[in-house]
């Protein structure tokens, strides 16, 4: 069966009474059972029956049965939101003692996660050049936790190699962790490039046009211990599970991602491309543009496809301002992958609360504007941008 049909067609694991297309909406703090050996079963796993909906629900597990038929994953938690996808994941995997391998090009509030709160329960973040196989193999030792990218870095869009970090974290039996949020799961293999758990942000592309918070872990099921601290663990103790009413409309989402998500980087890339031609925009940052330095290692890890977020430098941040205030169209708002195309200057917003150095450190610059594109037809789009310059200037 092909992903488009699975995504419509994966089957409910008990039919509905009444014969319901759609997997209700359960509305339910609890569950009652027929025995007290039937409750104790399901409470220690030794049967799927819903215990508690802070731990588990009909509706979320259908939706995380959906997402595992589209991509794979030997296991799918959802939660409700990326972030606490991110911590959970790294919560499974770290102690105190411990130390994560990663890149400073990351998410702010990931970044901010990694050095603030885990780092005041004593897990170390070893920031290096993941560009730089030798650089991460000397990072690594015996209390690496896991190596942790994005696969195109937000806002930087940096794309590293991800098969040669593979290759170095299996030699050292440690999990490989890739945010995915930039480009779909059901867009290319996670798995297969050699990434044994995906974190990603339901609420971009999957939400269908940011109507939900949400965010999922996929464990390919190379590392047991994730599945035993995220089930008996921290799905208990940090109550950050997704909620039945944000699973129905996700699962609703993924039936027409696919559609959405190839509209929105078709969209992207021929944006990218009409704006090289704008003089007064210094320069457009998008892979998939054919002279862009990660054009081709892109191609080759995501099957053609390379997302629909791109960056415009201008003249400098009074600059990026006056473009972000004059524009008509184009929604002043943070988040991603909207069916509406948003700008935000990361500078000030989502790294604003960093020092000018931590900012050039992690290649943010002052004069970049990021723009999530949307569904709109490109030459609005276009058009509205190249107005918003020219008034800026």
């Amino acid at each position: 069966m092909e992903k488009q049909t699975k995504t419509v067609r994966t089957s409910q694991k008990i039919s509905d009474a009444y014969g319901a297309l759609n997997m209700p909406v359960y509305n339910s703090a609890a569950y009652g059972f027929p025995s007290a050996k039937a409750m104790a079963d399901a409470f220690v796993g030794r049967t799927d029956s819903p215990t508690y909906s802070r731990v588990s629900n009909p509706t979320v597990a259908y939706f995380e049965e959906r997402v595992a038929q589209l991509s794979g994953a030997k296991h799918v938690f959802a939660f409700n939101s990326g972030m606490a996808a991110i911590s959970c994941t790294l919560f499974a995997l770290a102690a105190s003692g411990k130390n994560i391998v990663t890149s400073a090009h990351l998410f702010g509030n990931t970044v901010s996660l990694l050095t603030n709160t885990l780092g005041r329960f004593g897990v170390e973040t070893r920031f290096v050049d993941l560009l730089d196989s030798e650089a991460v193999a000397n990072a690594i030792d015996d209390n690496t936790a896991c190596v942790f990218l994005e696969i195109i870095t937000n806002p930087q869009l940096e794309v590293v190699d991800i098969q040669s970090l593979s290759s170095i974290t299996k030699k050292r039996n440690i999990p490989l962790v890739a945010d995915t949020t930039i480009i779909p799961f059901t867009q290319f293999s996670a798995e297969a490039l050699g990434v044994d758990i995906e974190v990603l942000s339901s609420t971009k592309y999957i939400s269908g046009g940011a109507t939900t918070l949400g965010g999922l872990v996929l464990d390919y099921g190379n590392f047991p211990q994730l599945y035993r601290y995220m089930k008996f663990e921290l799905l208990y103790n940090i109550g950050s599970y997704m909620t039945p009413q944000v699973a129905f409309m996700q699962t609703l989402g993924l039936e027409t991602l696919d559609m959405r998500y190839r509209t929105q980087a078709n969209n992207a890339l021929e944006l990218a491309r009409r704006l090289k031609q704008v003089p007064e925009i210094i320069d457009v940052n998008y892979v998939g543009l054919s002279d862009n330095v990660f054009h081709t290692l892109a191609k080759a890890q995501f099957g053609g496809t390379f997302g629909a977020m791109l960056t415009i430098d201008l003249e400098d941040k009074q600059h990026a301002f006056a473009f972000i205030d004059n524009l008509k169209l184009i929604s002043r708002a943070t988040n991603l992958f909207d069916s509406k195309s948003l700008a935000i200057h990361p500078a000030s917003t989502i790294f604003g609360a960093f020092a000018g150095s931590q900012r050039r450190a992690m290649n943010v610059r002052d004069n970049t504007v990021r723009l999530s594109i949307g569904l709109e037809d490109v030459k609005d789009l276009y058009d509205d941008i190249v107005q918003a310059v020219k008034a800026s200037n």
